[in-house]
């Protein structure tokens, strides 16, 4: 599942047709014509990819100041460009990783027999 995420593999023929740009998903897949427009990853990873990547370059941001003492400017030039890459890879991966998953589960939307 995880090479999937990150190569962009649709779920159900493997052609590489998940992704129309960087984080965006196509609507269908070309190969097998799969609807990925049917699933809801939603904003969800969204959330935890913004906590979890702050977190780790706020620690590392501190370790590297602890070792090296670098002036501000440096940890402007280091962080900025590492806290953008590493968020928008990992948002990649975890919406890929949420829509195979939904796909391999076959979940859906919840409907009114669903309820009782």
């Amino acid at each position: 599942m995880l090479a999937a995420a990150v190569f962009g593999l649709c779920p159900e023929c493997g052609a590489k047709t998940l992704f129309s740009g960087v984080s965006r998903f196509s609507e269908k897949c070309d190969s097998c014509g799969l609807d990925y427009s049917s699933y809801n990853v939603g904003d969800g990873p969204a959330a935890f990819v913004t906590m979890g990547v702050g977190a780790l370059v706020i620690v590392l941001a501190i370790l590297f100041d602890i070792a090296a003492r670098p002036p501000f400017w440096v940890h402007v030039i280091i962080w900025i460009p590492v806290t953008v890459a590493v968020t928008i890879f990992s948002l990649r991966v975890a919406k890929g990783l949420l829509l195979i998953a939904e796909h391999r589960r076959g979940a859906g939307e919840a409907g009114g027999r669903d309820l009782k």
